[in-house]
C-alpha cells in the first residue's frame, strides 16, 4: 500500500522522534517471516520496550538524518525492519537475537550504538551485554564479597574454639 506525501511525512517525523531518544538500533532483515510470526515478534517488542518498525529505506534514510543512528543510512538495502532501544541499550539486539534463534529468517544486517555501526558479529555481542538490573545485581555481589569475607575472619577464631572444644568432647566421650 502506498503512503500520501503527508503520511509519509508522519512515518519520518514518528521514526526520527524515536531514534532522537533511543540508545541503541538494529536493523534486521525480516524476508519470509509469516504475519503471525511479525506479530508475536512485535508483541515481543512491546513487552521489552523496543520501538520497532518496517519503514521503506528511503523514509527510514530521512528518519535517521541528523541523529547518532545516520551511520546506518548507506547499509539500508533490502527489507529491513529497525528496532530502537529505548531503555536498556542492548535490549534491541537481546529481542533480535532471541527471536531469530527461534525463526532463521531473521536476520541481523547491522547496529548502532553510541553512533558507531555495528557488524553483525558485534550486534550479537552488544545481545549478550548484561541488563541494567543484572549489573546492577553483579556491582551489589562484588560490593559485598569483601565484607562478608571479613565477617568470616572475624567469626573464624570463635569458630575454630568450638570445633577444637567439640573434638576434645568427643574424644573423652569415644574413651
Amino acid at each position: 500500500m502506498s503512503l500520501n506525501l503527508e503520511a509519509k511525512k508522519a512515518v519520518v517525523a514518528e521514526v526520527a522522534a524515536v531514534a532522537s531518544q533511543a540508545h541503541s538500533a538494529v536493523a534486521a532483515e525480516y524476508r519470509g517471516l509469516t504475519v503471525a510470526e511479525m506479530t508475536k515478534l512485535r508483541t515481543a517488542a512491546r513487552e521489552g520496550k523496543v520501538y520497532l518498525r518496517v519503514v521503506r529505506n528511503t523514509l527510514a534514510s530521512r528518519a535517521l538524518e541528523g541523529t547518532e543512528f545516520e551511520c546506518m543510512r548507506d547499509g539500508l538495502r533490502g527489507p529491513l525492519m529497525l528496532a530502537f532501544s529505548r531503555e536498556d541499550p542492548s535490549a534491541a539486539a537481546r529481542l533480535i537475537r532471541d527471536f531469530g534463534k527461534e525463526h532463521a529468517k531473521l536476520v541481523v544486517k547491522m547496529g548502532c550504538l553510541g553512533g558507531r555501526l555495528l557488524p553483525p558479529e558485534q550486534v550479537k555481542a552488544l545481545a549478550e551485554m548484561p541488563t541494567k538490573e543484572q549489573s546492577i545485581a553483579m556491582l551489589m555481589g562484588v560490593l559485598q564479597a569483601p565484607i562478608s569475607k571479613f565477617v568470616r575472619t572475624l567469626a573464624e577464631p570463635t569458630a575454630k574454639l568450638v570445633r577444637t572444644v567439640a573434638a576434645v568432647r568427643d574424644q573423652k566421650q569415644a574413651t
